[in-house]
C-alpha cells in the first residue's frame, strides 16, 4: 500500500525523476573522463620564461598545460598612444607549433586575439609606457574558436620598450647635448684666443654630456610601438585544450 501511495504522488514521482537524471549525468561525466583519460605526455621547446614545458595527450585532444610559452606576431602596427582599455588587438601564428615528440598542437595561420585591459602611459622620470593584455581567444584555419587566457611573458604582464630602447634614448640626449656643449666650449675658447680650444671642449664636452644625461632621465619614459610582424612571447594562464589538428596550408 506505501508503495502505491509514493507512485501515485506527484512530489514523489518529482524527486525519484530527479534523482534518476543525477545518477544518469554523473554516469555520462565519468564515461567521458574515461574516454579522454591522458595517453601520455610530450613537452613543448624551450622559450624564455617559460613555467611550464608539458603537454597532456589525450584521445580526443592535446592539452597545453599552464605555464607554457608561444610566440604570436602583431597583425598589424601597434601604438600605445593611439590605443585605449577595451580595444581588441590581433596577432598572427604564421608558423606551426608541435612538440618536441612532433605532435602538432597549433596549425599555421591561426590568430590569436586579446583585449587591453589597462595602458600605463609614459611617466616622468624616464618611466616607460606599459600596456596590459589578456589574450582570450585563439582562431584556427578552420574557423573554430578555442577560449584562452594568457598574457605577456613579461616579469610585470606588461608589453614595454626593453632596455635597449631607454638606452639609446638617454645616449642620444647624452650625445646630442654632448655636442651641443662641445660647440659652445669651441666658440667660447675662440673669442679671447684660438689656443685655448683645447680648454673649451675639456670645459663644453663634460657639461654637455652630463646635462643631456640628466635631461633623459628627467624626461618622460618612451612610448610602446610594435610594428607588423612582430613577435612577442605569450605565457598561458590556464591550461588550453584542443582538438587533434591536422596540418594547413596557408594558401589554401
Amino acid at each position: 500500500m506505501v508503495f502505491i501511495i509514493i507512485l501515485i504522488n506527484p512530489n514523489c514521482m518529482k524527486k525519484i525523476f530527479a534523482s534518476i537524471l543525477i545518477m544518469l549525468t554523473g554516469l555520462t561525466v565519468f564515461a567521458e573522463d574515461l574516454s579522454t583519460q591522458v595517453q601520455h605526455y610530450e613537452h613543448m621547446f624551450y622559450e624564455k620564461g617559460a613555467e611550464n614545458d608539458t603537454v597532456a595527450i589525450t584521445n580526443c585532444n592535446n592539452i597545453i598545460c599552464k605555464g607554457n610559452v608561444f610566440k604570436v606576431a602583431f597583425n598589424c602596427d601597434f601604438k600605445s598612444e593611439c590605443a585605449k582599455a577595451g580595444e581588441r588587438v590581433n596577432f598572427d601564428i604564421p608558423q606551426a607549433i608541435y612538440t618536441r615528440e612532433g605532435t602538432l598542437l597549433i596549425p599555421a595561420c591561426s590568430k590569436v586575439v586579446g583585449t587591453i585591459i589597462r595602458i600605463e602611459k609614459q611617466r616622468i622620470p624616464n618611466k616607460n609606457a606599459r600596456v596590459y593584455i589578456n589574450f582570450e581567444c585563439l582562431l584556427l584555419p578552420d574557423g573554430t574558436a578555442v577560449a584562452m587566457s594568457a598574457r605577456p611573458c613579461t616579469k610585470d604582464g606588461s608589453l614595454k620598450e626593453g632596455p635597449w630602447h631607454t638606452a639609446g634614448k638617454l645616449t642620444a640626449y647624452t650625445l646630442g647635448l654632448g655636442v651641443v656643449g662641445a660647440g659652445a666650449g669651441t666658440g667660447f675658447a675662440f673669442i679671447p684666443n684660438p689656443a685655448r680650444l683645447g680648454v673649451g671642449y675639456a670645459i663644453g664636452i663634460p657639461v654637455g654630456t652630463t646635462v643631456g644625461l640628466i635631461t633623459g632621465l628627467i624626461t618622460p619614459g618612451l612610448k610602446y610601438h610594435a610594428k607588423a610582424g612582430e613577435n612577442i612571447v605569450i605565457i598561458l594562464c590556464e591550461n588550453l585544450c584542443l582538438a587533434k589538428q591536422k596540418e594547413c596550408n596557408c594558401n589554401q
